[in-house]
C-alpha cells in the first residue's frame, strides 16, 4: 500500500475516534472533535498531493478516498443533526447525491471506466470540510445558516455536473 492510500485508510480510522470525541462527556470534547475532524480533513489534502506528485493514482485510491470523504463528512453531519444545528433535508440532500454519484460510479465500472474525483467534487468537499469546522465553534446562528447554503449549493452543482460529464455511462434509452 503507497504513502497516499495509507493516509486514505488514516482517515477512515479516525472517524470512530471523531465520533468518540464528540459523544465523549468532558468540557472541551467539541474541540476535540474539531481537531480530529481538522486532522482527518488534512489527510485528505495531503493525499491527493502526495498520489498526483508522485504518479501513485491507483484505482483503490479513485475508490476510497472519495469514500472516506463521504463517510467522514455525513458522520460529521449526522451529529450535527442530532444536535438540531444541521437540517435534515440538507443531510438527504447531501446522501441522495452520494448515493447517485456512486451508483453512477458503479454503472461506469461495468463499463471498465473509474470515475475519479472531478473539480466539482474537490471544491464541494473541501468547501463541506470548511463549513463542518466553522459549526464546530460557537458563532451566530447566520454562520451556521451559511454553512449550510454552501454545503447544500457545492453538493447539489457537482452532482449535476458527474451526471451531465459522464451521461455517456448511463444506457438512456433502456431505462
Amino acid at each position: 500500500m503507497n504513502t497516499a492510500n495509507k493516509l486514505t485508510m488514516l482517515r477512515v480510522v479516525m472517524i470512530p475516534v471523531y465520533l468518540l470525541m464528540w459523544h465523549l462527556d468532558f468540557g472541551w470534547n467539541n474541540y476535540a472533535a474539531l481537531g480530529v475532524f481538522i486532522l482527518a480533513s488534512l489527510t485528505d489534502l495531503l493525499d491527493g498531493k502526495i498520489a498526483r506528485s508522485r504518479g501513485l493514482i491507483t484505482d483503490f485510491g479513485k475508490f476510497m478516498d472519495p469514500l472516506a470523504d463521504k463517510v467522514l463528512v455525513m458522520t460529521a453531519m449526522a451529529c450535527f443533526c442530532a444536535m438540531g444545528s444541521f437540517p435534515a433535508w440538507a443531510f438527504v440532500i447531501v446522501i441522495f447525491r452520494e448515493f447517485a454519484v456512486s451508483g453512477l460510479r458503479l454503472i461506469a465500472v461495468e463499463g471498465g471506466r473509474v470515475i475519479a474525483a472531478g473539480w466539482s467534487g474537490k471544491v464541494k468537499t473541501a468547501s463541506t470540510m470548511v463549513c463542518l469546522c466553522v459549526m464546530h465553534v460557537p458563532a451566530p446562528p447566520i454562520l451556521g445558516w451559511v454553512c449550510v447554503g454552501v454545503i447544500v449549493v457545492t453538493t447539489v452543482y457537482s452532482g449535476v455536473e458527474y451526471f451531465i460529464q459522464n451521461r455517456d455511462c448511463i444506457d438512456w434509452e433502456n431505462i
